[in-house]
């Protein structure tokens, strides 16, 4: 008998802005010294929630958004911050 997995898709998990926005929290708490992997783990976001309409939203072509959020790119703070609100999400801080 043999066990058969499927792949599994993050972006499957992320049907809320609840969801979203808990998944880019853990991604902060697990890498916060890590700005590619919180680019990363944003576009898994955007993708998860639609690139065109993300990138439109936050006033960016789709190719660059794609390219702000790559494994190499390097987005400008407010590339994230338009992004964030483009998912309707925003940055909270709280003391450590």
């Amino acid at each position: 008998m043999s066990l058969k997995t499927t792949r599994w898709n993050v972006q499957d998990s992320l049907e809320t802005p609840e969801d979203c926005a808990a998944f880019i929290e853990a991604a902060i708490e697990d890498a916060s010294d890590d700005p590619a992997f919180l680019a990363l783990v944003i576009g898994e976001v955007a993708r998860a929630r639609g690139m065109t309409q993300t990138a439109r939203g936050a006033g960016l072509s789709r190719e660059g958004l794609y390219k702000a959020l790559a494994a190499d790119g390097n987005p400008s703070w407010s590339t994230i911050v338009r992004v964030l609100a483009a998912l309707g999400l925003r940055i909270h801080v709280t003391p450590a």
